[in-house]
C-alpha cells in the first residue's frame, strides 16, 4: 500500500473515530443540553448535515478537478474537525443548526476529493483488499470510541469527549499535509 493510501486511511481513523465518540452522544446533548432542543430537533440537525453535504458535494465535484483535491481534503477536513470544537460552546438549537449546516460544507469538500484521492492512488489487483483494509480499520476505531465516548459523558462531561473528538481530529488533519502533492495530482 503506498504512503498516499496509509495517510489517508490514518486521517480517517482519526477524524471518524473523533465522531465516533460522540455519535451516540449527540442526539441526548441536543435534548438535554440545547435551549429548544428536542429529539426532533435532534433529527432536523442531522437532516441539516446530510442534505447540505449531498447537493453541496455533487456541486464542488462538478466544479474541482483533480489539481484542486489536496486543498479541498485539507479545508474539508479542517472544516469538520471545528465542529466537536463547536458543540462545547453551543447554547441552543439555532446554534446547533448552523454548526451541522458548516459540517455539511466541510464534508461536501472533504468527502468528494477523499474518495477521488484515494482511488486514484489504490493498486491495480488490490483495489477490493485495500478499501477493505480502509473500512475495517475505521470501523473498528469507530466502535471502539463509541463506547468510550458514552462511557466518558457518563462519568465526565459531554465537553471533555467534544474536546477529545476535536483533538483525534487535528490529529487526522495533520496527516493529510504529508500527502504529496504530485501524488495529490495523480488521475
Amino acid at each position: 500500500m503506498n504512503k498516499t493510501l496509509k495517510l489517508l486511511i490514518i486521517s480517517d481513523i482519526f477524524v471518524f473515530s473523533g465522531f465516533g465518540l460522540i455519535g451516540p452522544i449527540l442526539s441526548i446533548f441536543i435534548n438535554d443540553h440545547l435551549v429548544g432542543g428536542s429529539i426532533t430537533a435532534a433529527g432536523l440537525a442531522s437532516a441539516i448535515f446530510i442534505i447540505t453535504h449531498a447537493v453541496l458535494q455533487i456541486i464542488f465535484a462538478k466544479i474541482f478537478n483533480p489539481k484542486d483535491r489536496r486543498w479541498m481534503l485539507i479545508v474539508g477536513t479542517f472544516l469538520t474537525i471545528l465542529i466537536p470544537f463547536g458543540y462545547i460552546f453551543l447554547t441552543n438549537i439555532n446554534q446547533m443548526y448552523l454548526v451541522q449546516f458548516i459540517h455539511g460544507l466541510g464534508a461536501s469538500f472533504a468527502y468528494p476529493s477523499w474518495y477521488s484521492l484515494f482511488t486514484s492512488n489504490l493498486e491495480k489487483g488490490k483495489r477490493g483488499l485495500q478499501w477493505s483494509i480502509y473500512s475495517s480499520m475505521v470501523g473498528v476505531g469507530t466502535a471502539l470510541t463509541a463506547y468510550a465516548g458514552a462511557w466518558l459523558a457518563e462519568i465526565t462531561s459531554f465537553q471533555l469527549v467534544f474536546g477529545l473528538a476535536g483533538a483525534m481530529g487535528v490529529i487526522g488533519l495533520l496527516s493529510i499535509f504529508f500527502i504529496d502533492k504530485k501524488a495529490a495530482r495523480k488521475v
